[in-house]
């Protein structure tokens, strides 16, 4: 039996290249019919913002990634509720589950491994 394995992306779209390789591990182990889970947690959130400009700081868009995730098995989505809120973020680019933080940590015990960028 597979693993599971829960992507924590806590770095947001454009600082540094943590989103983009949370998002990169999640659609490899998807590819690979591993169980994944894929949380957005503190900035991570961030890169769920509907009207991005990745342009305007030179940088690749991630929203084609994104979008990807469930066409690689990755529909099992997360945002911290709190992460959400205190970013203004009430609408987002995907359809993700939003957790407390009782919810955040049955949500880790549920997986076999846990890999934050």
């Amino acid at each position: 039996m597979s693993q599971s394995l829960l992507v924590i992306s806590r770095q947001a779209p454009w600082n540094g290249p943590g989103a983009r390789e949370a998002l990169d591990i999640a659609l490899a182990g998807g590819a690979f019919d591993l169980p994944i889970g894929l949380l957005f947690l503190d900035d991570g959130v961030l890169q769920l913002a509907v009207g991005q400009a990745p342009q305007a700081v030179q940088q690749k868009d991630l929203t084609a990634n994104l979008q990807a995730l469930p066409m690689f098995g990755v529909e099992a989505l997360y945002a911290c509720a709190q992460s959400l809120a205190q970013r203004g973020l009430s609408d987002t680019a995907l359809a993700v589950e939003r957790l407390d933080s009782d919810g955040l940590r049955a949500l880790i015990d549920r997986y076999d491994q846990v890999i934050t960028l």
